[in-house]
């Protein structure tokens, strides 16, 4: 289901509550909700669509991909950028690394890795960041 996007700056910068099985349903949500905002946005977490959850969607090449409880685990090679949100206006600077490695369960809740580097590593650890109630 299509859900609208939360603006609440407080609600945001909540650390969010870990992901169980019963919360497969939010990444159908957010795969909704992302492709509704296509044009415009290449990743989200779960609190963009009011829910406190350990959960995003990033756009990986070709594919949305789901991930419950990510965590980056290795983060290489820092450069600096700028960001927008859908939770905000305008862009802001931000540190970010060209390389990371996350890890992360999936849709059939199977632990998985990725290795990724550059614009699918930083859209990770923007997501991440919202999970940590960390706002750029």
């Amino acid at each position: 289901m299509i859900k609208a996007i939360n603006h609440d700056q407080s609600f945001l910068q909540q650390r969010a509550i870990p992901a169980t099985k019963q919360d497969l349903n939010i990444g159908i949500d957010l795969q909704d909700t992302l492709k509704a905002h296509q044009n415009e946005c290449i990743g989200m977490a779960a609190n963009m669509i009011g829910v406190n959850k350990a959960v995003i969607i990033a756009t990986l090449g070709p594919f949305n991909v789901v991930m419950y409880n990510p965590q980056i685990t290795q983060k290489l090679i820092p450069y600096q950028t700028e960001e927008g949100c859908l939770s905000l206006q305008g862009k802001r600077p931000v540190t970010r690394y060209r390389q990371i490695k996350v890890t992360f369960y999936n849709q059939e809740w199977q632990p998985q890795s990725l290795q990724l580097s550059d614009l699918p590593a930083e859209i990770i650890q923007h997501e991440v960041d919202h999970l940590n109630g960390i706002l750029i």
